[in-house]
């Protein structure tokens, strides 16, 4: 039983790091909710072809070659350092994701981590390789999405993608400090 720590009480063997672990996911559930409502909402997509050129269908997002079918944008913002931006058209949406970097290990997990997945963005149907500037990783979703996939299971997909990205950036934090505390203790052990 672990008391005081951030003056709550939890049966646990470890001392804080479960507790920090509970607050950050009950913080993020409210954040997640409005994703997926804004989400939901926006993936009313229908074909419309294009009105520059005969017999194509483009991402109209993509293109911004009409601003009649742009709409407006949505920012959802959990803190400064951590967002999505949705940006609906007629036949396509663009969600943009800003992960969260509270410090400079976060920063290059997060590079990495997203040149990782990026690499690998044919392989996810959605994953734009290249983001939106200021955001960290990027999702195209068009009308032929919607119609080939079911709806809900993109919106499940893109939150259930949100939610391993925070929990696999915290514990790639969690082990690369236990590692840096075990190799400067190794290495301290012959000075003593």
């Amino acid at each position: 039983m672990v008391s005081g720590c951030l003056g709550l009480s939890i049966q646990s063997d470890e001392p804080c790091a479960d507790v920090l672990f509970v607050l950050q996911s009950q913080s993020l559930r409210p954040y997640l909710q409005a994703v997926r409502s804004s989400l939901t909402a926006a993936l009313c997509l229908s074909n419309f072809a294009s009105q520059t050129a005969e017999r194509h269908n483009v991402p109209e997002i993509e293109a911004q070659t009409s601003p009649e079918v742009l709409l407006t944008p949505l920012t959802i913002a959990r803190n400064e350092n951590e967002r999505v931006l949705i940006e609906p058209s007629i036949n396509s949406v663009r969600v943009s994701i800003k992960i969260k970097q509270a410090d400079e290990i976060e920063h290059i997990l997060v590079h990495k981590f997203t040149r990782f997945l990026t690499q690998r963005a044919e392989s996810f149907f959605i994953l734009r390789r290249k983001p939106i500037k200021g955001y960290d990783i990027s999702f195209l979703i068009t009308n032929f999405h919607t119609e080939e996939m079911l709806k809900h299971k993109l919106v499940d997909f893109i939150i259930q993608f949100m939610e391993e990205v925070d929990k696999e950036i915290s514990e790639m934090k969690l082990f690369l400090n236990a590692r840096a505390r075990f190799v400067a203790e190794s290495f301290l052990t012959p000075f003593d």
